[in-house]
């Protein structure tokens, strides 16, 4: 059994031991090599691409990263699972069309505005994903 003043002691450099470990783990965390966010690539068409998103609410619906709505597929990877020739199909149809039963809305983007979300998408196929080069939707159907 410990003393009072043992005890006292033992938290104190419990706690100070764990604080410097976490100072350690974060400078690590935030230092150069260990940036994962390929922002060094950001052109002014992600911007563009990043603004159309956000713009039309295409978080409402889609996920990107594993962040927004499951109404509609992740688009973590999507140019790598469809294309850029797809997805710019999809962009500037001018007609709804619901696959998988889904209604999507007809945006009819401009191909400058579908050209700026494909490179939004691009830039961020080429995130560091740790491995998780899959991001599997909830909506994914299992083929068994």
């Amino acid at each position: 059994m410990l003393s009072k003043k043992q005890a006292r002691a033992f938290f104190l450099g419990g706690t100070v031991v764990t604080f410097l470990i976490f100072i350690g783990l974060t400078i690590y965390s935030f230092s150069k090599s260990q940036d994962q966010s390929n922002d060094e690539n950001i052109t002014e068409a992600v911007v563009r691409g990043k603004k159309l998103w956000e713009d039309n609410n295409c978080m409402g619906c889609h996920t990107l990263l594993g962040e927004g709505a499951y109404y509609a597929p992740e688009l973590t990877k999507v140019i790598d699972r469809r294309g850029e020739g797809y997805i710019k199909a999809v962009l500037t149809t001018p007609v709804d069309w619901a696959p998988n039963g889904r209604k999507m809305v007809a945006y009819g983007f401009t191909a400058e505005e579908a050209a700026d979300l494909i490179a939004f998408f691009d830039w961020i196929d080429d995130i560091d994903l740790n491995g998780f080069d899959t991001v599997v939707s909830p909506l994914a159907k299992d083929d068994n």
